[in-house]
């Protein structure tokens, strides 16, 4: 299908190879008939036919001017046409062929242009009048010719309002399908979506549960080795440094190891968010503060963009804080020892259909490596050289609990961003 858009038209017109041929063929019909000698004729058909092949390419090069060219062409060709195929053009047989440029008109452009288009048809048939008309002319036209006149003329408007008619209801057609396809294809990708969603969930559930059991039957025996690791530090601290020394790196491993199981116990508890309307730049700041605290490597530079007069979100306060320290300690990390601009904006947007609050969290640190970033919020998947990766797992869970959604985002430079959806 060729798109085409002109001045007064904006449509398609069919791809109709087969009925170019087909014309071909008529052409090649009338090439035949009389008048046999009449080799302007022969060429004018030829030129016709041409014009015919050669107006998809046009149309599709140029798809402005290209319809108003093979209209206007197809006008000339025409006229000259008949002034080759009768001792005077107006009495020619060959008349029907301005039905071919008022048919092209009628499948490019809306009625009025159609109109217009058919009315400079006609005006080329008529000015074959003029022989008729002048002062001293040998010929004559009588009533009944005046007539045959008006009726060819009326065949010419009538021909073209039809085609244009049967153009107009196949371009209504042609839109319903395609929008019913676009339609499909947005439902598709919702589904591919909604079931990528549940297959995560569900996975997600089932490694909660393992977790859970895990962590309980990992923490009991942990507390029983640093029972034993500090009652051995008390009694041998005096008698054999050594050996207290140790048992000092025993209970501070269990120490680590005891805040990772208190880690994936957070990634496997179920979530109750108890919400209520609140401004969610009011957490932001409260979060930044307190990782800003206890921040001790490079310079980091903290610009705002927070616009103004934001509804409030269902927020609950301590899970929400607990997503933003989470990212905004990820960025500070990121950055390191060598510092740079984390960028916070907060702002109204649309996720969905649903109106709501974003929060754009910006770093200039190394940002994510593209083979992680479609897998980046699964559980154990990490940038870190130390960790587990359960932070933006718990930080996805918590997101879903407000019915919102973290993203990441698309970065101009370097550095990693993470976009975060409140819907009010």
């Amino acid at each position: 299908m060729v798109k085409v858009e002109s001045p007064g038209s904006k449509t398609t017109r069919p791809d109709s190879r087969w009925l170019d041929v087909s014309l071909l063929v008529f052409l090649a019909g009338l090439a035949i008939l009389p008048p046999f000698l009449e080799w302007h004729k022969q060429v004018i058909l030829f030129a016709i036919g041409i014009a015919q092949l050669w107006e998809a390419w046009l149309v599709k090069r140029y798809p402005r001017q290209g319809p108003i060219g093979a209209v206007a062409l197809k006008i000339a060709l025409a006229t000259l046409l008949i002034d080759h195929t009768g001792e005077l053009g107006i009495n020619s047989t060959y008349y029907p062929i301005y039905f071919l440029p008022v048919i092209t008109a009628a499948l490019y452009f809306r009625p009025l242009v159609t109109l217009l288009w058919t009315l400079l048809a006609s005006a080329a048939y008529l000015s074959y009048l003029y022989p008729v008309l002048k002062e001293y002319s040998e010929y004559s036209i009588d009533t009944a010719g005046y007539t045959v006149l008006a009726i060819r003329i009326f065949f010419f408007f009538l021909v073209g309002m039809v085609v244009n008619r049967v153009m107009v209801a196949y371009r209504e057609q042609s839109n319903s399908y395609q929008l019913l396809a676009e339609q499909l294809t947005e439902t598709n990708r919702e589904l591919e979506r909604a079931y990528a969603e549940t297959r995560r969930s569900e996975r997600l559930a089932a490694l909660g549960q393992l977790t859970a059991g895990l962590a309980h039957e990992i923490r009991n025996p942990l507390g029983i080795i640093k029972g034993s690791a500090e009652m051995l530090n008390q009694k041998l601290a005096s008698a054999n440094p050594l050996a207290a020394e140790l048992a000092g790196y025993i209970s501070s491993e269990v120490n680590r190891l005891s805040a990772l199981v208190s880690r994936f116990l957070d990634f496997a508890r179920p979530l109750q968010a108890e919400t209520r309307p609140q401004d969610v730049t009011e957490t932001l700041e409260r979060s930044l503060r307190q990782v800003a605290d206890q921040w001790h490597g490079g310079k980091v530079t903290v610009e705002r963009a927070y616009q103004t007069n934001l509804p409030h979100v269902p927020l609950d306060a301590a899970l929400c804080e607990q997503v933003f320290v989470n990212l905004l300690q990820n960025g500070f990390e990121a950055m390191g020892d060598e510092g740079g601009t984390l960028r916070l904006e907060v702002a109204e947007a649309q996720s969905e259909k649903r109106r709501g609050v974003e929060v754009r969290i910006q770093d200039t640190g190394p940002g994510i490596p593209p083979e992680l970033r479609e897998q980046i919020f699964n559980p154990f998947v990490t940038t870190k050289n130390s960790g587990v990766g359960l932070g933006l797992s718990i930080v996805s869970q918590i997101m879903d609990e407000h019915h919102g959604s973290i993203r990441l985002l698309e970065m101009p430079a370097r550095g990693a961003g993470f976009g975060l959806f409140f819907p009010v």
